[in-house]
């Protein structure tokens, strides 16, 4: 066999191994698995159900290519010196009409008297014909593949975020509930479309993705409102738990100042009114506005409960406080008429007719309950007048 027709063999086996090996890895491919396991439509399945039958052929066509180069591999790409005799087939079947293929039929009106519905042609060509099959089917799959990417990348972030608040939803209420029920629907019909017919995507060879953004950025857009109203939700409830025992603890602190002013009112005459009534916080209608997701309605309710509970918790400090000064004022009075009364000894006028009369006269109103604090203090002055008058005097 001489050099050129030995390199010849040789080059044809290589080029056997590279077809077979890219054809393996095609139809291998995790595409084109999905290609024939989902239910398709429209264009999609209108172009995978041609590309499929190019792929069938291209098999065919590859096995009876094959057979003649494992023929070939026999007679002269071994390594070993062929016979004579097998030089015509070996040079036939490398340059010639070798692969005998079986073509569909031609319809019978267009069909010759002698055609046997089969074609045979050279290796060459029969490379020619699987390589333009594997373009067409390789064309298709990796369109398909570059939609469901691409698409895929924006539907699957919408479901995360989807996901992410889908446990939030329920209890924000109806239309906020609708409206996630809604993109959701829409998510799953536009994947479902994708998945179908992804082919109705690629337009001028490239995928369009714009509905699949559009429905990223509703969900996007859904979750933050669902996140905003979830922190409105919490910080309610957290303001209706605080509300409630805000009321307890104002409530309580009115009993204390209630009783304050009963033991007060047995010692001390013109006291400030009774700090009024605290009511309980609405807790019925506010946890049906939050039920409702009238939030704003609640946020609204809340700031009044929460002022209304601030101005009697207010009222309450002021009565509590005033009484509280008005207790310490006679206790301050006591302590001043006794001051007053040891500066008088000091001076040696206690005993003074009308010194003695005006103390009489305070001790009495301060240490008579319920005490004229208004009259006790001005006795308490004009004993303290009488005594600095004196004073005065000895100067």
């Amino acid at each position: 066999m001489t050099p050129e027709l030995a390199g010849k063999a040789a080059a044809v086996v290589a080029e056997r191994d590279a077809i077979q090996a890219n054809l393996l890895e095609l139809d291998g491919s995790y595409v084109r698995r999905l290609l024939d396991g989902v239910t398709l439509t429209g264009q999609t399945r209108q172009r995978w159900e041609t590309a499929s039958a190019a792929l069938t052929g291209l098999w065919e066509t590859y096995m009876a290519y094959a057979a003649v180069v494992d023929r070939i591999a026999e007679l002269g790409a071994g390594g070993r010196r062929p016979a004579k005799k097998d030089l015509p087939e070996l040079t036939a079947l490398l340059t010639g009409p070798s692969v005998q293929l079986t073509r569909d039929p031609v319809p019978l009106a267009r069909r010759d008297l002698a055609d046997t519905g089969r074609q045979a042609l050279t290796l060459e060509a029969t490379v020619a014909a699987m390589r333009r099959a594997f373009t067409e089917v390789a064309d298709v799959i990796a369109a398909v593949e570059a939609v469901w990417a691409q698409t895929g990348a924006h539907l699957d972030a919408a479901a995360a975020e989807l996901a992410r608040v889908r446990p939030l939803v329920a209890g924000l209420g109806a239309r906020i509930e609708t409206e996630f029920g809604d993109t959701q629907a829409s998510l799953d019909s536009l994947r479902t479309e994708v998945n179908a017919d992804p082919l109705a995507l690629w337009r001028a060879g490239r995928t369009d993705t714009s509905a699949a953004e559009r429905l990223r950025k509703q969900a996007a857009g859904l979750a933050a409102r669902v996140t905003d109203l979830d922190r409105l939700r919490r910080e309610a409830r957290r303001r209706i738990e605080e509300l409630k025992a805000a009321t307890a603890a104002a409530r309580a602190a009115r009993e204390d100042a209630v009783a304050l002013w009963r033991r007060a009112a047995e010692r001390i005459t013109a006291l400030p009114p009774l700090p009024p009534d605290i009511a309980e916080p609405p807790t019925a209608s506010l946890t049906a506005l939050a039920a409702a997701g009238r939030w704003t309605r609640l946020q609204a309710e809340l700031d009044r409960c929460e002022a209304e509970l601030a101005a009697s918790a207010a009222r309450t400090r002021d009565t509590q406080q005033s009484v509280d000064a008005l207790l310490g004022r006679r206790a301050e009075l006591r302590g001043l008429l006794g001051a007053y009364k040891a500066k008088a000894a000091r001076l040696g006028v206690a005993e003074d007719p009308d010194l003695a009369a005006r103390y009489d006269q305070a001790h009495d109103l301060l240490w008579t309950a319920p005490c004229d604090l208004a009259a006790a203090e001005a006795a308490v002055a004009g004993y303290q007048q009488a005594i600095l008058a004196v004073e005065r005097r000895r100067r």
